[in-house]
């Protein structure tokens, strides 16, 4: 272990601000979870979407690209686990690290798999705003667009299908699914035919046409809050909430249906995976030895 010398209680103490945290808020551990791969997808592995933008510093700040701003949240719990580790051993454990070691507390909080967690990374003096603009995963990305941002990564098809499988919780803001349920592909009043039209109706409802675009809806309605393969039997029932969740199943004769099938009648199967997945993603890029900083605050360069 990275820090069994330098700074033993990482993990304890991690668990711990998590535990709490997530006891006053339900949708934390899937907060955290989104923070470590949007984290991974841009620049790599290094910390970079905590950083506030700080022009003075060249810091143009992930925080504020599209598929982040105003969604992208639980920033608070890893500044109060940065904290207590820098009181205890300060300068040692990375704002990178703390990012996977978060990530891996709160899936298996939710129920999900563990995993071990590989350490050492260090953090990066920059962030990449219009990178995360173009490297993140969209709503209407196209099964080929998807597969192409995974694979810039080294990730592959059952990569893309099994870290898909983390939208088993959380919300999605009504701005993403907007055009999904009331103008698909630009004709206004239609909705993507793929939608189970009961469901579409349930989330015509949440999301109704000209309302508000950051109410939330759950990505998986039947377990919201629980780490689990229900997403991929919605999947299967044509009741995914986001356009490149349904794409999965829905691309006939594409490899990521017969692991959307295997991933629903399995869930061991899946989170074996989700765990071989989270390993991979997050040596995307990494700081190691010498490069980058060990910073003192997660949200500014050093």
């Amino acid at each position: 272990d990275f820090y069994s010398t330098t700074c033993p209680n990482v993990t304890v103490i991690a668990r711990g601000l998590i535990e709490q945290a997530s006891r006053s808020d339900v949708r934390l551990t899937a907060k955290v979870m989104r923070l470590h791969f949007h984290d991974c997808f841009v620049n790599g592995c290094d910390g970079s979407v905590l950083l506030d933008a700080a022009p003075a510093d060249g810091v143009e700040g992930e925080k504020e690209a599209f598929q982040n701003a105003g969604s992208l949240d639980g920033f608070e719990v890893i500044d109060d686990i940065k904290t207590a580790l820098e009181n205890v051993c300060p300068g040692v454990v990375s704002c990178a690290d703390i990012l996977a070691i978060a990530a891996e507390i709160s899936v298996s909080l939710a129920g999900g798999p563990s995993w071990d967690v590989l350490l050492g990374r260090r953090d990066g003096r920059t962030a990449n705003r219009g990178e995360a603009v173009t490297a993140l995963p969209l709503g209407p990305d196209s099964l080929e667009i998807l597969t192409s941002k995974f694979s810039v990564h080294n990730l592959d098809t059952t990569d893309l299908v099994a870290l898909s499988g983390a939208h088993t919780f959380g919300r999605v803001q009504c701005g993403v699914i907007t055009n999904r349920l009331h103008n698909f592909s630009g004709n206004n009043g239609q909705s993507d035919p793929t939608i189970e039209p009961e469901f579409l109706q349930t989330l015509r409802r949440q999301c109704p046409q000209g309302g508000s675009l950051t109410a939330r809806v759950n990505l998986d309605d039947t377990s919201p809050d629980s780490f689990d393969n229900d997403y991929f039997k919605n999947l299967q029932n044509n009741r995914g909430v986001i356009e490149s969740d349904q794409i999965l199943f829905s691309s006939t004769g594409s490899p990521t249906v017969s692991l959307v099938n295997r991933f629903a009648e399995n869930q061991n199967e899946f989170f074996g995976n989700f765990a071989r997945s989270m390993i991979k993603m997050g040596n995307v890029k990494v700081l190691t030895g010498t490069e980058g900083e060990i910073r003192r605050d997660c949200r500014r360069v050093n």
